[in-house]
């Protein structure tokens, strides 16, 4: 089962409204679903809560080390607490699949995902379990960084919101293991694809 829900992203409210903070979206709407209340943890440099379901705690966090530091609060948890790599579920922002999609993913490479990177490194391992929630690509390498620290349009943030609400739908199977339902909930979408959107770059 899951014991450790992560949701990676970058602190402030200037990062809030961002792709690359989907992340967060998927914890805020979990803690409600759940009741948690989520409140800064120093010592797990995030903000964290949790729960109790059917007897087991259940843990939900969001470091605030900035996204390129995420494994250090993962860690910290973690570790602390005895919760093995495949007691957790991450939740990022994916370029690689549109919004409106998400995908749920056990061990593999980090795919050049900075927060995955560190999460990587500092567990020492990958067999963790990802929530791939889709933000789409710009079309070119040389503005993904652009991209994800943008707002995305309305007809994008409906869709990722989309995907979202589809996930927590597999929270009961997350949370007795039963993956393979999971992953059947997470991967079927009835939603419309959101049209492709064309980035707009901002020169200061």
């Amino acid at each position: 089962m899951i014991k450790l829900f992560v949701g990676l992203g970058n602190p402030g409210p200037q990062y809030r409204d961002t792709r690359h903070n989907a992340g967060f979206w998927f914890i805020d709407a979990l803690a409600v679903s759940l009741k948690v209340t989520l409140a800064m943890d120093r010592n797990f440099h995030g903000y964290a809560g949790r729960c109790t379901v059917d007897g087991h705690t259940v843990w939900l966090l969001q470091p605030q080390t900035f996204m390129n530091l995420s494994g250090k609060s993962v860690a910290a948890l973690a570790r602390f607490y005895k919760i093995a790599p495949e007691e957790m579920l991450v939740a990022h922002d994916e370029l690689d699949i549109a919004p409106g999609e998400a995908k749920l993913k056990f061990d593999g490479s980090h795919a050049g995902h900075n927060g995955l990177r560190d999460i990587h490194a500092q567990l020492g391992s990958a067999a963790y379990w990802r929530l791939r929630l889709g933000i789409g690509h710009p079309g070119s390498k040389d503005e993904v960084v652009d991209w994800v620290l943008q707002i995305p349009s309305l007809d994008h943030k409906i869709g990722i919101g989309q995907a979202i609400d589809r996930s927590l739908r597999a929270v009961p199977d997350f949370l007795t293991g039963d993956m393979p339902r999971a992953m059947l909930t997470v991967h079927t979408s009835k939603a419309p694809r959101p049209k492709p959107e064309r980035q707009v770059r901002i020169r200061e």
